[in-house]
């Protein structure tokens, strides 16, 4: 359609006779939009990017970017996009401005625009106090938004971004996400692979969730949680009052608009509590409250949450997206190594 810029059929990708990293997968990127790919590490995200990207071949299927096909017009392709991958790609031993220079060149914009590109783009992330300084002294976060400017130079129709936020801190990935906004607001498209929720609810428009190589779900953040289908409320009891708890269970199981209550805990923490799934769960607090007053049941807390993505992903899978964030070691010219 005439508003996609990235069209995707069927794409495939295998390593040998039986590794499977990407699994005839489709899916449409509109113009403008922030459109994001949800899924753990080995779901075939990076994958997909570097082959959208051109920098990986495919072994099936086809894409095509702003109607160029990925191969047989890759280096139209290569001049109309941006790419900022998981590993930071900006020298050290350069100073920020040498380090944008250095991009401008390699596009061969002339040193005159180059100057005032790369003056423009510092001022942009915050970086133009310490244009001059040597990246070995930036923090993480302010080498993750060198690294995405380096990708902005060619002034891309589409910016590929493989989980920018990987390994920063709090601060620095809230930096990160304000840029993305910023940079979409202006006009640009966006494709972002992450695997936090949070970051895949907060700025993607649409998005996809990956497992396996595959595309399990797809729409808005809140199309999908919608098809969890309740609200969740969490109470929590003393944990020696456990006859308190199972009272309420079956107390609670017969409110209207309860879909169902199930007891909390998992296989290493005991937990004496329960979970009360309902349609519309902020109505429904009031009714939980007066009922286990009146039964004389103690609740020593008592949360009410709706519908997150992991939800949907532990739907769909079986399994939840919860991510441990692991330090990882940092090279020389602090590129990160990991697969997906």
């Amino acid at each position: 359609m005439m508003d996609d810029i990235l069209v995707v059929e069927n794409l495939q990708k295998t390593y040998g006779k039986d590794i499977i990293a990407v699994d005839g997968i489709s899916f449409t990127v509109k113009k403008r939009e922030i459109f994001g790919f949800l899924g753990p590490n080995g779901a075939g995200k990076s994958t997909t990017i570097k082959i959208l990207t051109t920098l990986l071949e495919k072994s099936g299927g086809k894409a095509a970017i702003n109607g160029l096909d990925i191969d047989a017009d890759q280096a139209k392709v290569r001049r109309i996009i941006g790419y900022s991958s998981q590993e930071v790609g900006v020298d050290d031993d350069l100073t920020a401005r040498e380090n944008l220079m250095l991009q401008c060149s390699f596009h061969h914009i002339p040193k005159d625009k180059a100057k005032a590109k790369v003056t423009e783009l510092l001022k942009t992330i915050r970086l133009a106090e310490a244009a001059d300084r040597r990246v070995k002294t930036f923090s993480g976060g302010m080498r993750k938004r060198l690294d995405l400017a380096s990708s902005l130079v060619s002034d891309p129709k589409i910016l590929f971004l493989d989980e920018p936020t990987t390994g920063l801190d709090p601060q620095s990935r809230q930096d990160v996400w304000d840029y993305i906004v910023k940079l979409n607001r202006q006009g640009m498209t966006i494709f972002l692979t992450t695997q936090y929720m949070e970051e895949a609810d907060r700025l993607a428009n649409r998005l996809c969730i990956v497992d396996q190589g595959k595309i399990v779900a797809e729409g808005t953040p809140a199309e999908l949680k919608a098809q969890v289908g309740a609200d969740k409320i969490t109470l929590r009891f003393k944990p020696d009052d456990l006859a308190g708890c199972e009272q309420a269970k079956e107390l609670l199981s017969k409110l209207k608009g309860v879909e169902a209550v199930g007891q909390c805990g998992d296989n290493l923490v005991a937990i004496n509590g329960l979970e009360i799934m309902a349609k519309n769960g902020s109505s429904l607090v009031t009714q939980v409250v007066r009922a286990l007053d009146e039964a004389g049941i103690e609740v020593e807390q008592l949360n009410l949450s709706a519908p997150t993505l992991d939800e949907v992903f532990l739907k769909l899978t079986g399994k939840t997206l919860n991510v441990v964030e692991r330090k990882e070691a940092v090279g020389r010219r602090g590129r990160r190594r990991r697969r997906d």
